[in-house]
């Protein structure tokens, strides 16, 4: 059985905030000690009232970010493989890659914002076009990281003696982190294709039962997918005040449809202990990297440095 270590990240979503205050929480964050960082890829901002508000473009964005931060990994959770294609997708992660110096994880999703498409112009495509394009896109683009030349004739991409050089710094290539929970096919997509998977709003039983879900699938495609470090998505409200959890609680309740006291359960919430016993909760059915998403400008940089400080050394001492 693979072993991964427990790891903690943020994600923070580049929109309702200013290039200066991204970078320099960026980089309070990446001195504090956390393992990855993650922007999102929008080009409007979501889960609000005004989707014409500010929100920077997400590769051009990491690619500046790389050069203020050191030793945390860099990511988009996740991209929308519809956006661009995929052999356009691997020039860019590789030329990230070194950038960065070799930080770069290649997160990557079917897509959902239908709004975006639709302003953009952007094919939409059904459910399982989306689903079945971002499975060829996994294929090139594993393909174009390793190969001299890439060519796949498929249902969404016909793809022709494609090359990316340079290939990317990391060997064997850079690490494919696939979001989404559908079980049917994403997840088995997940087992096909990814080194990291993620997803949000799940506690630690829902999370094992949809692991539970990955290793059928690795079964049926061949594929060990104890090789797949699992990651959760969730707020961190560290040693908040009551009025604070409540209001984290309330957001966390509202997106997934649960109760407050549920969504307690999806939220890394409360002291030390607290906290250390829901990570162990986690790690116990195989979820070892933690990433704490806040959405500007409701986070608080004073509870992910504390959480670093008092939580974070004892948690990889477990």
């Amino acid at each position: 059985m693979t072993k991964h270590p427990i790891r903690f990240g943020f994600q923070s979503g580049q929109q309702n905030v200013t290039w200066e205050r991204m970078r320099d929480v960026w980089g309070k964050i990446d001195a504090w000690g956390y393992d990855s960082l993650w922007a999102f890829d929008h080009f409007y901002p979501i889960f609000t009232p005004d989707p014409a508000g500010p929100c920077m473009e997400n590769w051009t964005l990491l690619s500046a970010l790389s050069q203020h931060t050191r030793r945390a990994r860099i990511g988009a959770l996740v991209n929308s493989n519809t956006y661009r294609n995929p052999c356009l997708t691997a020039k860019m992660a590789a030329t990230l890659d070194h950038v960065s110096g070799g930080r770069l994880n290649l997160g990557l999703g079917a897509g959902w914002y239908e709004l975006e498409h639709r302003s953009f112009g952007i094919d939409f495509k059904t459910v399982r076009g989306r689903l079945e394009a971002l499975d060829e896109s996994c294929q090139i683009i594993k393909a174009m990281f390793t190969q001299d030349r890439t060519t796949v004739e498929g249902k969404h991409y016909h793809v022709v003696d494609a090359v990316c050089n340079p290939k990317p710094l990391q060997k064997p290539r850079v690490p494919l982190m696939i979001g989404g929970r559908g079980e049917k096919s994403l997840l088995k997509i997940v087992a096909k294709h990814a080194d990291m998977w993620n997803t949000m709003h799940a506690n630690p039983a829902e999370m094992k039962r949809l692991i539970e879900v990955i290793e059928r699938h690795g079964d049926t495609v061949g594929r060990n997918t104890d090789e797949i470090e699992k990651t959760i998505m969730m707020p961190l409200c560290y040693k908040a005040s009551k009025e604070r959890e409540q209001m984290i609680s309330g957001v966390v309740a509202s997106m997934a449809r649960i109760t407050l006291e549920q969504a307690r359960d999806r939220i890394m919430i409360g002291g030390k202990d607290e906290c250390l016993d829901k990570i162990a909760q986690y790690a116990k059915v195989g979820v070892t990297h933690f990433i704490f998403s806040l959405r500007w400008p409701i986070l608080v940089e004073e509870e992910f440095q504390a959480f670093a400080e008092e939580v974070i050394p004892a948690a990889r001492r477990q």
